[in-house]
């Protein structure tokens, strides 16, 4: 194992486990696809091994890929930890909240007037999956969501803070069956299908997370649809073809829509704040005190009676031994 390999190879490969496709890693670190894969080759030689099997048609981890990710993402995580001790005080932190609502927006808001002194840019992604890939590339540096939802190759390059429980609710035309109930039991959504951003590669936390909320209930989803640009696009596509929406109890309003929470039993989405490991930067520590003090104040870790919850999000939500 040379001891002198270049960091530039070691993101590369990485880039390219994550994508599991030339192309896609190439325009995510913005050099030409020749360019990398002559990298990947350099990587190989220098190991004396092939790290990628490759086909026409796909790309797939060999096992000693397997075997060098964890640590081409520790010293890669070094590398970043290493240059943001040096970066100015001064760089903004580039924060995605997803939507212009939600729990992501309240503890930006509160770390924003915690410390007004800090630049906290706020971006608007569709999903964790698709930010995890831009935090790992260094294009964003923090996002909230459920990490649950991730690839465990894209977890390792990732730490998070549990921050809540969002209760789930389904967003309805005005005039269908169920929207004059205040609260909408998931039997009664029986023989429906509903968007959950099936198609959307971005979001594919979200969608995992509604298969496994629909399974056995007889509730589908709407087929798979390209991904949704934009709060106007969604409510002018969600209006015409008359969506229902897998959501949450804060949710952008939808005009001739209503919003009921779902119930028997209650689902809950669970929202960390996630970060790149090793990133420092002020910023984030205004992010994790805001985080703290909203989900302490508000109950957000608190789980209603008789709540459902994948035990892999539980386990992953679930505070450090010995945590107060």
């Amino acid at each position: 194992m040379p001891h002198d390999l270049d960091p530039r190879l070691l993101r590369a490969f990485a880039a390219v486990a994550d994508e599991l496709h030339f192309t896609r890693a190439a325009a995510r670190l913005h050099v030409a696809q020749q360019a990398l894969s002559r990298d990947i080759r350099r990587l190989e030689a220098a190991l004396g091994t092939e790290l990628f099997a490759r086909t026409t048609r796909s790309v797939l981890l060999t096992a000693d890929g397997e075997r060098l990710l964890p640590h081409a993402r520790r010293v890669l995580a070094a590398q970043d930890q290493l240059a943001a001790a040096f970066a100015p005080a001064s760089r903004p932190l580039l924060v995605d909240i997803g939507a212009p609502v939600g729990t992501a927006l309240r503890v930006l808001d509160r770390a924003r007037a915690a410390a007004p002194e800090l630049e906290l840019t706020a971006r608007f992604h569709s999903g964790l999956t698709g930010a995890a890939a831009e935090i790992l590339a260094g294009r964003l540096d923090v996002s909230f969501g459920r990490v649950a939802g991730l690839a465990p190759a894209v977890l390792s390059g990732l730490d998070h803070l549990p921050v809540r429980y969002e209760r789930m609710a389904v967003l309805l035309p005005g005039d269908h069956r169920l929207a004059a109930l205040p609260e909408v039991p998931l039997a009664a959504l029986a023989g429906e299908a509903l968007y959950a951003a099936a198609g959307n590669p971005h979001t594919a936390e979200w969608t995992d997370l509604a298969e496994r909320l629909f399974e056995g209930r007889d509730i589908g989803l709407v087929a798979p649809f390209p991904e949704i640009d934009g709060k106007d696009e969604f409510a002018r596509l969600v209006t015409k073809h008359r969506w229902p929406v897998l959501a949450s109890t804060e949710f952008i309003d939808l005009p001739g829509f209503v919003l009921r929470p779902l119930t028997a039993p209650v689902p809950l989405a669970p929202v960390s704040l996630v970060w790149r490991r090793g990133l420092r930067h002020p910023g984030l520590d205004a992010l994790h005190a805001a985080a703290r003090r909203l989900s302490v104040g508000g109950g957000w870790l608190s789980r209603p009676a008789g709540s459902w919850l994948p035990a892999s999000d539980a386990r992953l939500m679930a505070p450090p031994a010995g945590a107060g």
